[in-house]
C-alpha cells in the first residue's frame, strides 16, 4: 500500500479487497432500507443489521468503535447521524430514516450510507432527500485524477445552498481503508488552504449531510446522536469511491432512491 502526505493509496488485490468489502456494505445497507417498517424500532433494524452481517461473514466496523454500542447508525427526522438503535425508538409513518452501514471484511471497511423515507413525507422533505443525493452525485462527478480535493468538498455546497439548504460543518466524510478514518478529512464544504490532488488508488467516503434548517447541531446525552438544534430534518447519503485514472469507482454502488421523478417532485 503506497503513501502520498500519508494517504494511502490502494493497488492490484488490495482494490480488489475494497471491492468485496464495499459490495458487502451496498447490499447490507439496502436490505436494511428495504426492511424499514413503520412500528419497528430502531433497535429492531439494529439487530437485523447484525444479523445480515453474520450472513454476509463480515462484522461491523462501528460497533465498539471509540465505544460506539451499536452495529448501525440510525438516525431519524432531526437526528444527523450516529443515531443509536433503541427499542423505545419507534419508526412512524412520515419518519426520515437514516441507515449508515460501515463494515469490515477480509481486514477492508467498506462504508456506505442511505436516508429512506417511510410513508408520505412532506414534498420540502422529499426536497431535501432529492438535493442530498444528488449533492453526492455532483461531488463524486469530480474525483478524477488531477483535481483538488477541494473541487469534490465544494460541489456539495455549491448545490445545496442554493436551494435553501443547510450544510453540517461538524462532521466529515473520510478516507477508508484497512481503517474506518483515514486522511485525508472530506469536508462538504469547500475547504480553505490547498487540499490534496486527488491520484488513482485513493479511496474516499464522501458523505453529504444536509439539513432543512440551520447548520448548527447538538449531541444528545448519550453522547453519540447529532441532532438539529432548530428539530428540522436532516438528510445523509454516502458511497466509496475509488479514484482511477479515469472516471471514478463507486465501489459501494447502489441503485439511486431520491430521484425527483422517484419522488414526485422536481428540483
Amino acid at each position: 500500500m503506497a503513501k502520498r502526505n500519508q494517504i494511502k493509496l490502494k493497488f492490484g488485490r488490495e482494490r480488489d479487497l475494497m471491492r468485496t468489502a464495499c459490495e458487502t456494505a451496498s447490499v447490507i445497507l439496502q436490505e436494511l432500507a428495504a426492511h424499514v417498517t413503520a412500528g419497528m424500532s430502531t433497535k429492531q433494524l439494529d439487530e437485523f443489521a447484525g444479523n445480515l452481517m453474520k450472513l454476509r461473514e463480515c462484522k461491523s466496523a462501528f460497533l465498539g468503535y471509540r465505544g460506539f454500542p451499536a452495529q448501525t447508525c440510525i438516525s431519524l427526522n432531526e437526528e444527523v447521524v450516529h443515531g443509536i438503535g433503541r427499542h423505545d425508538r419507534i419508526i412512524q409513518n412520515g419518519d426520515i430514516v437514516s441507515i449508515d452501514v460501515g463494515i469490515v471484511k477480509n481486514g477492508w471497511i467498506g462504508d456506505n450510507a442511505v436516508t429512506v423515507a417511510v410513508g408520505a413525507i412532506p414534498d420540502e422533505t422529499k426536497l431535501l432527500l432529492a438535493a442530498t443525493e444528488e449533492s453526492l452525485f455532483q461531488a463524486i462527478s469530480r474525483c478524477l485524477p488531477g483535481k483538488r480535493l477541494a473541487d469534490v468538498c465544494g460541489a456539495v455546497e455549491d448545490y445545496v445552498k442554493p436551494r435553501g439548504f443547510s450544510i453540517v460543518r461538524d462532521f466529515v466524510g473520510h478516507g477508508v481503508g484497512r481503517d474506518l478514518h483515514e486522511e485525508p478529512q472530506i469536508p462538504n464544504y469547500r475547504p480553505q488552504g490547498k487540499t490534496p490532488i486527488l491520484e488513482p488508488g485513493m479511496t474516499l467516503a464522501i458523505e453529504p449531510m444536509v439539513n432543512a434548517g440551520t447548520a448548527a447541531i447538538r449531541i444528545l446525552a448519550d453522547r453519540w446522536t447529532v441532532v438539529t438544534t432548530d428539530a428540522k430534518p436532516s438528510a445523509h447519503f454516502e458511497h466509496t469511491v475509488l479514484i482511477t485514472d479515469g472516471e471514478p469507482e463507486i465501489l459501494t454502488w447502489r441503485p439511486r432512491t431520491a430521484l425527483p421523478e422517484q419522488l414526485g417532485i422536481s428540483l
